[in-house]
């Protein structure tokens, strides 16, 4: 029940931190949603290539923000 708690609360974080169209806001929310992906990969709910290839897909839509 944890692991899909922590696994859902991560989703809807992704999912919030997409519909961002501030890159202001984008920026202060991405190293929270990072930290959650780390963990997840840390604890083994998802592989830590998905973790990476996430925080990278993440960072190049916060940086793609105008």
């Amino acid at each position: 029940m944890q692991n899909r708690y922590y696994k859902k609360s991560a989703r809807t974080a992704i999912k919030n931190l997409r519909d961002l169209k501030s890159k202001k806001e984008a920026a202060d929310f991405l190293p929270k949603v990072v930290s959650m992906i780390d963990k997840l990969a840390k604890r083994g709910n998802i592989h830590r290539n998905k973790a990476a290839n996430l925080k990278s897909g993440l960072m190049k839509f916060v940086n793609g923000l105008s």
